[in-house]
């Protein structure tokens, strides 16, 4: 992974193997926490969303986020949020294993982090908002088209109760997200989000 100052990127991984990642409600809040300790220092989290074996973030680093760790004298390659990330799955990882009385990976190897402003726009002729806005509806949508709910505000581990009036969470910076977005709060009122195939390719 890395990161920009000020961009917007997709961050995500799943189970290694697929497998099931988060097994009850305490695992889910747990992780929320997590993030909320360990990853807020380093930028605005616009949108999230916690599936059985997976997760999405959409987030905006801010410059700490992206100054390099040092090891003695020496800079790695590493930089500051790249290691909050690892960090949360590791320690994640440890406290599933322990509950499941399991060893090994939880997750796939490596986080992946789209920018979301790099040139798949431009090649398919979208512009950048057109990439946002989706990634922000496609992560909320998740549960739906995974047919885990009939409704979106029933689903507890995601930013879409927040967004849309369910529930007053404090994880998201909702105005960063509806000035990014050009979005409005009537935008919140309206049918669900129609997804366009093409662009989600470009999510990934």
């Amino acid at each position: 992974m890395h990161f920009t100052p000020n961009e917007v990127y997709h961050i995500y991984n799943r189970g290694n193997n697929r497998q099931i990642i988060f097994f009850n409600d305490a695992n889910y809040i747990f992780f929320l926490k997590k993030i909320r300790e360990e990853w807020r220092e380093y930028g605005e989290i616009i949108a999230y969303c916690l599936m059985p074996n997976h997760f999405h973030l959409m987030m905006v680093p801010n410059e700490k986020a992206c100054i390099h760790v040092s090891l003695g004298e020496r800079l790695t390659h590493i930089q500051n949020l790249s290691k909050a990330i690892g960090k949360t799955l590791s320690s994640y990882t440890k406290a599933i294993n322990i509950q499941n009385k399991t060893t090994g990976n939880l997750f796939q190897q490596k986080t992946k982090a789209k920018c979301l402003n790099e040139n798949e726009a431009d090649l398919h002729k979208f512009s950048v908002r057109d990439y946002a806005l989706t990634c922000f509806h496609y992560i909320h949508q998740n549960p739906l088209l995974a047919n885990l709910v009939k409704e979106l505000s029933t689903w507890k581990y995601s930013s879409y109760p927040d967004y849309y009036g369910y529930r007053n969470g404090t994880l998201c910076n909702k105005n960063m997200a509806m000035e990014l977005l050009n979005l409005s709060p009537l935008d919140f009122n309206k049918e669900p989000f129609s997804l366009d195939d093409t662009i989600i390719k470009g999510l990934f």
